[in-house]
C-alpha cells in the first residue's frame, strides 16, 4: 500500500508541476494580448459566430492585429466563414501556428484537427475544458491587439473555462434576437457573467430588421426592442442592432466576412459601429 500511495502521490505533484507550467505560458501568451474579448449568446441561433467573424474583419480593416479562439468545440464554423476550411495547426518553433486568414486573422479551432468535417465531437466536459486549454497556451499567437473568443450557446463547461483562465478579460459581448425566449436567455448570460466577475461590454440585437428591398420599409421579423428593453432592466449598455441582409449568408458561406466586401451597407455600418463602441469599452 505504502508503494501504492507513493506512485499516487509522486503523480500528483507531477500533475500539479504541470498544471503550474501550462498557468505560466498562458499569462505569458495573454501578456502580449492587448485586449481579450468573449462573444457569447445564451442559445444558438443567433448569428453569434458570424458577428464574431465580422467584428473581427472590422478591427482587422482598421490595422488591429487580431486573432480568434473558435471555442465552440461542437459547431466549429468560424474557419469556413474566414476561408480557411481544410487549414490545419502546425507546430513551429514556439508553439502551434495558427492559420491565418487573407485579411490576416489568426484562428485557433477545433475544427483544424478533426479528421473530416462531418467528424463530430463526442467528449464530456474534462476532455473539452482540456482542448480550450491547449488551444490557448499553446497557439503561438504573437503579439496582438485584440483576440475574440467565439464562446458557445449557453453558460457551460467551455463558456467557464475561458472566463476562469483568461487573466483580465476585458469584457463580454452577448448577442441575442429581438424576440422574448431569446431575451429571457440573455438575463441568463448577463447574471453568468457578472458571477464570474467579468466585465459586461453590452448587448448586441442580431437580425433585429429587414429593410425592404422594394419599398426601403424596416420590418421588424422576430419582434422590437426586446435586446434594448432587458439590456436597460439589467443594467447593462445596449451596443446596437443589426438588420438582416441576404448577402451576410452568402459571404459566409464564401468564407469571405460580409462586412470586406459591403462596407458602405446598413448591415456593415452596424457592425463597425458596434466594433467602435466595444474599443471605447475596453481602451478606456
Amino acid at each position: 500500500m505504502d508503494a501504492v500511495d507513493e506512485a499516487r502521490k509522486t503523480e500528483e505533484a507531477e500533475a500539479f508541476v504541470r498544471r503550474v507550467e501550462e498557468l505560466k505560458q498562458l499569462r505569458e501568451r495573454m501578456e502580449r494580448v492587448r485586449y481579450k474579448v468573449a462573444v457569447m449568446s445564451g442559445k444558438g441561433g443567433v448569428g453569434k459566430s458570424l458577428v464574431t467573424v465580422n467584428f473581427a474583419a472590422a478591427l482587422a480593416a482598421k490595422g488591429k492585429r487580431v486573432g480568434v479562439l473558435d471555442a465552440d468545440l461542437h459547431g466549429p464554423t468560424v474557419p469556413r466563414m474566414l476561408g480557411l476550411k481544410g487549414a490545419r495547426l502546425e507546430a513551429g518553433e514556439n508553439g502551434i501556428v495558427a492559420p491565418t486568414s487573407r485579411s490576416g486573422i489568426k484562428v485557433a479551432s477545433m475544427d483544424f484537427l478533426l479528421p473530416s468535417q462531418d467528424s463530430p465531437v463526442i467528449w464530456r466536459g474534462p476532455l473539452k475544458m482540456a482542448a480550450i486549454r491547449q488551444l490557448l497556451t499553446d497557439v503561438d499567437w504573437g503579439d496582438l491587439d485584440y483576440l475574440l473568443i467565439d464562446l458557445p450557446p449557453g453558460t457551460g463547461d467551455e463558456s467557464l473555462t475561458v472566463l476562469q483562465l483568461l487573466p483580465g478579460i476585458d469584457g463580454v459581448v452577448i448577442v441575442t434576437m429581438p424576440n422574448e425566449v431569446s431575451g429571457q436567455v440573455v438575463e441568463k448570460s448577463i447574471s453568468f457573467v457578472r458571477q464570474l466577475k467579468a466585465p459586461v461590454v453590452g448587448v448586441i440585437e442580431n437580425m433585429s430588421y429587414l429593410i425592404c428591398p422594394h419599398c426601403g420599409d424596416r420590418v421588424a421579423l422576430f419582434g422590437d426592442g426586446v435586446a434594448e428593453r432587458v439590456a436597460s432592466e439589467m443594467g447593462v449598455p445596449f451596443l446596437g442592432s443589426i438588420p438582416l441582409e441576404p448577402k451576410i449568408a452568402q459571404n459566409s458561406d464564401s468564407g469571405t466576412p460580409f462586412v470586406s466586401e459591403n462596407p458602405d451597407s446598413p448591415a456593415a455600418k452596424a457592425f463597425i459601429s458596434i466594433v467602435a463602441e466595444i474599443e471605447k469599452f475596453v481602451e478606456k
